[in-house]
């Protein structure tokens, strides 16, 4: 992990403001969703992608009934459907 050398505080809302100088590094834009995990004392953010609920494949997501497929996987249960 690198430290950049920048402390923020959290506000009595809980807030904690990301520094733009690390939101335009990481790509991450007003109102895009962030993960939260914790690991052990660790909190860490991550912007979100939404994988495929099979494969765990970010790319070429495809909505499906409220879930996310990839277009490989789509394919593949189209293929067995028609058999």
């Amino acid at each position: 992990m690198k430290s950049i050398g920048v402390v923020r505080k959290v506000d009595e809302l809980g807030r904690v403001v990301i520094p733009i100088e690390v939101r335009r590094n990481l790509g991450i834009a007003e109102k895009d969703p962030l993960e939260i995990y914790v690991d052990s004392e660790k909190i860490i953010l991550k912007k979100y992608e939404p994988t495929c609920v099979f494969c765990g494949e970010a790319g070429d997501i495809r909505h499906f009934r409220g879930k996310n497929v990839c277009k490989e996987c789509a394919e593949a249960m189209a293929k067995n459907i028609a058999l």
